[in-house]
């Protein structure tokens, strides 16, 4: 029996009525779900440290929440891991006719073009009729925005290059900063989101995944801030009691420190 095997066969007896798993039996698609996005933050946090004995580690926890999604499926009747496999294999065949067909692709955004106008074809074939549609509301909001703003550029609603999204990022300030002096707590937080907005499609324009970018901001944020305790305790200060001129003293050594290691 190959490891695949195996693996579908843990789970038929994880979730076997008479012997199974009391926690897996209780579970549905809504309960899993949670499981299932947590599991692929882990898979791009051990891409991101490197390690690639966790990353297979965490392929192997992503995977199973597949199989499990399609053990219950199979349950009801819907389909099983097979068809999820075989599901995924005729839309790559599909969606690379470069690789499996007769067309040919001159270059990556050649590809890419190609690629949308592909998907566009799926979603009209679903009745979807907006370019917008089919984006997850449940993704990342960051990851959201910048999906958004990209499948709305393929409509031709797009600035032509960074210098309009940096214009717009002046003016969403500009906005907060009225609204900071006079407005309502909505108002501000609708603002915020403009502003955030633009940001997110100022890195779009760069080429930078704005969640990336988010995620790597906060490894730097907490990394120096660990950074600042040790200092402040290795030099028998604490951090509740310092001013916040004395805090981004030691702010500014623990960065200081941080890049000399």
């Amino acid at each position: 029996m190959n490891n695949l095997d195996k693996l579908l066969e843990v789970m038929d007896r994880l979730r076997d009525p008479n012997t199974g798993c009391p926690w897996d039996l209780e579970q549905d698609f809504a309960s899993i779900a949670p499981h299932t996005i947590e599991e692929a933050y882990e898979v791009a946090d051990a891409i991101a440290m490197g390690d690639m004995q966790e990353l297979q580690e965490e392929l192997g926890d992503l995977l199973f929440q597949v199989v499990f999604h399609a053990h219950l499926a199979k349950e009801q009747g819907e389909f099983d891991f097979y068809a999820v496999a075989g599901s995924i294999s005729k839309k790559l065949t599909q969606r690379h006719p470069h690789v499996f067909g007769d067309a040919e692709s001159r270059n990556t955004a050649e590809q890419s073009r190609q690629w949308e106008e592909h998907k566009a074809g799926e979603r009209r074939s679903k009745g979807q009729q907006s370019v917008l549609d089919g984006i997850p509301v449940a993704l990342p909001a960051l990851s959201r925005a910048q999906k958004l703003g990209k499948r709305a550029a393929t409509a031709g609603f797009d600035w032509p290059d960074r210098r309009g999204p940096r214009q717009k990022i002046d003016e969403e300030l500009s906005e907060l900063d009225r609204e900071l002096d006079s407005g309502s707590a909505r108002r501000q937080a609708e603002e915020i989101g403009d502003l955030l907005f633009s940001v997110v499609n100022l890195a779009r324009h760069l080429d930078i995944d704005a969640e990336a970018a988010m995620r790597e901001a906060n490894r730097r944020f907490q990394t120096r801030f660990l950074g600042m305790e040790k200092y402040l305790r290795e030099s028998g200060q604490e951090l509740s009691g310092l001013s916040l001129s004395q805090l981004e003293i030691a702010w500014q050594r623990a960065k200081e420190s941080i890049r000399g290691g």
